[in-house]
This record gives structure tokens, C-alpha cells and sequence, in this order.
């Protein structure tokens, strides 16, 4: 019986401060904020991803501590900017490096670059701590340049498939749509049956993919990602190359983990599409579709309930046929405040929400308490509640994405004076 792969691999992204590994005789991992590889042939290196700008310096190191060779190629698995931001860096110290992308990474770098500011912002929840505990890391390590983010114009594009050989080494490139964008590039290694996918599947393996994150995306189309999980599953690979962490190592345990991925993608899919046929509403449809036992995979970084929801507006969009008022500018909170007035105030709001509360109504309890906020009637009793019920809801989860949002929301409801106290508490 399948045993999942994603209870035994970590789930977060961390950026460059691991050092190098070598994974074999001629493949040498940097970990990062994305993974970067050195495939090493006789004829000269081979590089997959160039981390962000501020991490080339530190890749560069723990990828040269195994072999400090030129690098002959630069190849970019997709254009999320984690795998393209230090190119430049790795350009200036490597003369005449040819860059490989796939045909989609303009466009993909174009839309990043076009909402930078705003994915910025809606990121920093998740990952400001991150990028501080690294720049302190470098520094405490001596390194001294940040290179800028760059966006890289590739010299080779890759429309459908390419190969080339190097020392003796055949590499072919496929192009793909996938779980994290439009502009996947795999890496087939045929003659050691290793693939290199990037975050093809989305960021940590094993786990339901995001179909849309919650910072702000496009939304990925579910059966796009499925036909990405079947073009691997048919290369038959013994090792994958993943965008995080180490290898997958094992035929039949890769098999079997793309064919159980493959399958829970289908199956949310399909039932959402036989729900909205049936007339059913997406929150209904949120809480009802669940996997089967022999599709289990992780929801570590995507849930089956936010892919439901995904599916069904990539689909019909953003008009649920719930309320007219979904039609106009106007949003509920304008009418806040009146609810606060007519229950008499806060108080009344805030004790319905703590019986919400003690019922296991968190959700509830989160509206009523929304209510409040909105109508800028919040209370010391009203915050401490909305605390306690996103400290409950956080013991519940080990999802990046809704921890660090949680984590985020607990920091901003902390009465002052707390805070400071909580995180000395949370670095001991």
C-alpha cells in the first residue's frame, strides 16, 4: 500500500544558506528560495535556475565549492523570478553563457514584472522574514553584493522540444504549461532516466497543486497541470530533480506518486465540473469534495477546497449568481457599520462570536468579527477573540500559505506590549 512521499519532505521554500550537495557523480544541488543544479559534463557545466538576485553570489559559492568549471549553458525551468533573478550575475562571471527558456518566458517575466509592486506587497506576509533571516545570513557569512533582481532575455527559446548534447551528455528540453506557470521547461536527462522539472507541479512534491495563490495570481487551469503530471509520468523517470529539496529517487515510488497526483487532480476536477452542472454552489462544493484514500497527497501549499474553488471560477468566473450585489461596486462592508448599530453594538456581535466560537463555528465567529472590524467598532474583547480563533485555526494547519497568513494576522491583532514577548518566546 502507497505510503505518501509528501509525510517525509519539507514543505517551505528557504532561500541560499544550506551550502551545496552533490547528488551523484556529475549533479551538484544549491538549495534556494528555487533549486539550482550543475550538471557536469566533459565538455563543460550545465546550470538549471540562477535563484533571485540576492542569492547568485551565495549559489555561485555552494555549487563551485564541487566544481568551479565555466558554465556553458544557463537553463531557466520557468520565469517565476526565484529561478531567473540572478542570471545576470551568473552572465558577468561566465563569457559567452548561452541562456535556454522556454518560448513562454518573456511573456511570463512581462506579467511579473508588470504587478511586481503588488505581488510584492501581497507576498510579504509569507516571506519578509524569510528575505531578512537571509540577508542577515549572508552578511553573518561575509558576503557583501545583492545583485539587482534581473529580467533576463534568454538566447534560445524553447517552442515544443529541443535536444543538445555536451560531453558525451544528451539533454532534452520540453516545454510545458504547468502548476506554477505557462513557461515550464523539463529537463530530460534519457541516457540516466533524471528529469528535471522545476516546480512543475507546484512548489514542494507530493502535494495538491495551487491553482491559484492566495498573494494573487492567474489561475491555473486544472487539466493543464494534469496533462504536465502525465508527460513526466510517461518519461519514466528513476530520479526527479525537483524545484525544492532534495531528489526523488525510484521508478516505482515516482510511478506511483504521479500517478496518485495525476488521479487527485482529476478527481477534484471532474467533481467540481459535476457539481456546477447540478446547480450546486462553490462554498458547498469548498466543503464536500475530499480525495479518496488512494489518491491522498499533501496540502501542504495547495488545499483541495481552494483548487475547488479555482477550478470553478476559472471556469465560470466571478459571478457566483449569489446576490445583485455582486454586479455593482458596492461591498458588503459599506453596510457594516448599520449591522453593528442595529445589534445594539459590538458587544452583542462579539458574544454571538464567542458562542460561534465555543461551538467550533470558527468560520462564523471570523464573519461576525469581520463585521466589526469593517465598521472601525473593534474592541479590546473583539481583537483578543479574533486572536484566539486564528491561534486555533493555526494549531489545525500545516499549510504554508494559511499558516504564514494566520501567523500574520495573530502579529497584527497582539494587544502592544504583547508582541515583543511572543517573539522572544518564538526564538528561544
Amino acid at each position: 500500500m502507497r505510503d505518501p512521499i509528501y509525510k517525509y519532505r519539507p514543505v517551505e521554500p528557504n532561500p541560499a544558506t544550506r551550502g551545496g550537495q552533490r547528488i551523484n557523480d556529475f549533479i551538484v544541488l544549491s538549495e534556494a528560495f528555487s533549486n539550482a543544479y550543475l550538471i557536469e559534463t566533459a565538455a563543460g557545466n550545465v546550470q538549471l535556475n540562477a535563484g533571485m538576485g540576492l542569492e547568485a553570489p551565495v549559489i555561485e559559492a555552494n555549487l563551485r565549492a564541487f566544481n568551479d568549471g565555466p558554465v556553458h549553458t544557463l537553463i531557466l525551468t520557468q520565469g517565476h523570478v526565484d529561478h531567473v533573478g540572478g542570471t545576470a550575475w551568473f552572465r558577468a562571471r561566465n563569457p559567452g553563457l548561452r541562456v535556454i527558456a522556454a518560448a513562454g518566458n518573456p511573456e511570463h517575466q512581462a506579467y511579473d514584472a508588470r504587478l511586481a509592486a503588488f505581488r510584492g506587497n501581497r507576498s510579504a506576509f509569507a516571506f519578509a522574514a524569510k528575505f531578512a533571516a537571509a540577508f542577515a545570513d549572508y552578511r553573518a557569512r561575509g558576503y557583501t553584493e545583492y545583485p539587482a533582481q534581473d529580467v533576463p532575455v534568454p538566447d534560445v527559446l524553447v517552442d515544443g522540444r529541443m535536444a543538445f548534447e555536451l560531453g558525451g551528455l544528451r539533454f532534452e528540453l520540453i516545454a510545458v504549461p504547468g502548476a506554477e506557470t505557462n513557461d515550464s521547461l523539463v529537463v530530460w536527462l534519457p541516457q540516466h532516466r533524471i528529469c528535471f522539472t522545476g516546480n512543475l507541479f507546484g512548489c514542494p512534491f507530493g502535494h495538491f497543486p495551487n491553482l491559484v495563490t492566495i498573494r494573487g495570481d492567474r489561475y491555473r487551469d486544472a487539466l493543464v497541470v494534469a496533462r504536465a503530471v502525465a508527460l513526466v509520468r510517461d518519461l519514466q523517470p528513476e530520479m526527479i530533480c525537483y524545484g525544492h529539496h532534495g531528489p526523488v529517487l525510484g521508478a516505482q515510488l515516482i510511478d506511483d506518486e504521479l500517478a496518485a497526483l495525476h488521479g487527485a487532480i482529476l478527481h477534484v476536477h471532474d467533481a467540481v465540473v459535476a457539481g456546477m452542472n447540478a446547480g450546486r454552489d462553490v462554498h458547498s462544493l469548498m466543503a464536500e469534495i475530499t480525495l479518496p484514500p488512494e489518491l491522498e497527497v499533501g496540502q501542504g501549499y495547495g488545499r483541495v477546497a481552494w483548487g475547488v474553488r479555482a477550478i470553478w471560477e476559472n471556469y465560470a468566473g466571478w459571478f457566483h449568481h449569489a446576490s445583485t450585489t455582486e454586479l455593482y461596486a458596492v461591498p458588503p462592508s459599506a453596510v457594516h457599520a448599520d449591522i453593528v448599530e442595529l445589534a445594539g453594538g459590538a458587544d452583542v456581535l462579539v458574544a454571538r462570536a464567542a458562542r460561534k466560537f465555543a461551538a467550533g463555528r470558527k468560520e462564523e465567529a471570523l464573519h461576525l468579527l469581520d463585521i466589526i472590524d469593517n465598521a472601525g467598532a473593534g474592541t479590546a474583547a473583539s481583537r483578543q477573540l479574533a486572536r484566539s480563533v486564528h491561534e486555533a485555526l493555526l494549531r489545525e494547519t500545516d499549510n504554508f500559505w494559511l499558516g504564514a497568513w494566520l501567523r500574520h494576522r495573530i502579529a497584527a491583532l497582539e494587544p502592544a506590549g504583547d508582541a515583543p514577548q511572543r517573539q522572544r518566546q518564538s526564538t528561544d
